[in-house]
């Protein structure tokens, strides 16, 4: 999967973290967001003004994370076209927002879908979503 890593991190499911992960070209970027209750995955464009989420995945709720007592590490990386964005938890695939095509997949599903313009077909996961990085 030839992608570029924009964010790093150490994780414990549960404790609130934000990693911010723009694109090195354009106005993309993307946020994992632990809030101590859910884990999220936004889409943003930063040039879009007063209301730059475009999108939202739901990764994962806390108290259903099994082993949320080990430390993970959470990585967000970039197509090399800075279009595509992949969240890897210990290097496992669990999101992918594509901006071209205004959709985001994610392994819950959830949520079925945010608004209009974006995932409207709703967030379900798809193994193709990760040839968009081939």
């Amino acid at each position: 999967m030839p992608i570029y890593l924009a964010a790093e991190s150490e994780l414990k499911v549960g404790q609130e973290l934000v990693l911010e992960a723009p694109a090195e070209e354009g106005s993309f970027a993307v946020v994992f967001e632990d809030d101590g209750d859910t884990g999220y995955f936004y889409a943003l464009d930063t040039a879009a003004g007063d209301n730059p989420i475009n999108d939202a995945l739901h990764i994962y709720n806390v108290a259903d994370v099994s082993d949320r007592d080990k430390p993970s590490v959470v990585k967000i990386g970039w197509s090399i076209d800075h279009c595509k964005a992949v969240l890897l938890i210990n290097d496992y695939p669990h999101a992918v927002f594509d901006f071209d095509a205004k959709q985001g997949y994610c392994r819950s599903g959830f949520p079925p879908q945010v608004g209009k313009g974006w995932s409207e077909a709703g967030h379900q996961w798809d193994e193709a979503a990760l040839t968009l990085f081939a």
